[in-house]
């Protein structure tokens, strides 16, 4: 019975961690975007984002909790992970402000990641049980690494599909330019031609 037990709460976890997944939201130019997450009193909950596209890939952030005091607010930011824990219960807020940008949009890449809550569930296992327990902790230990290893392989593939982008674009450029350069120096070339030819001719005659 116990081990079935420990199979279904090993299920449910993994369930959690695929269930878990990062949004994308496009904030307009003087606009902010914000998102409201129900948390118990006592759970730990991390905010990771990451600007994906938009002027020079920095917003302002500001998280809030249940009575509006401010857990954290910062500026130009481009990419950060941030962990709280709750104090008390209720909704807190993660707004995304982009109204300093005069005409940009800025789209980030989000998550916002709740923990287990604290307390214990009814029919849990007892003081009795401290090695299941600690099995259990254990196990949504290692379900919120994974899901933290889940999140930065999608911000590096994020990152991989900027930076690829990047260089395409930096590379037309580069043979754009190159172009340019050979054109110019071969009119170059055949102007200085054409004027020693008619320098000579012009001497020939005299």
């Amino acid at each position: 019975m116990r081990k079935l037990s420990l199979l279904v709460t090993i299920f449910a976890l993994m369930q959690m961690l695929c269930g878990t997944q990062a949004f994308v939201v496009n904030v307009d130019a003087h606009n902010e975007e914000c998102f409201f997450e129900k948390i118990e009193a006592g759970t730990k909950f991390s905010v990771t984002f990451e600007v994906i596209d938009g002027g020079f890939l920095d917003i302002d952030i500001k998280v809030t909790g249940p009575d509006n005091s401010i857990m954290h607010q910062s500026v130009k930011e481009s990419s950060s992970r941030l962990t709280f824990a709750a104090v008390t219960t209720g909704v807190y807020t993660v707004c995304f402000d982009n109204s300093k940008s005069s005409m940009t949009p800025k789209m980030v890449m989000f998550s916002i990641d709740v923990g287990e809550s604290p307390h214990r569930v009814p029919g849990a296992p007892g003081e009795d049980e401290v090695g299941h327990t600690k099995l259990e902790d254990m196990i949504r230990e290692l379900s919120g690494t994974l899901t933290s290893v889940k999140h930065e392989q999608e911000y590096m593939h994020v990152r991989d599909k900027i930076h690829r982008s990047i260089n395409e674009s930096t590379n037309s450029r580069v043979v754009l330019w190159s172009t340019f350069e050979a054109l110019v120096l071969v009119l170059m070339t055949v102007g200085q031609v054409y004027y020693l030819k008619r320098f000579f001719e012009v001497k020939r005659v005299v």
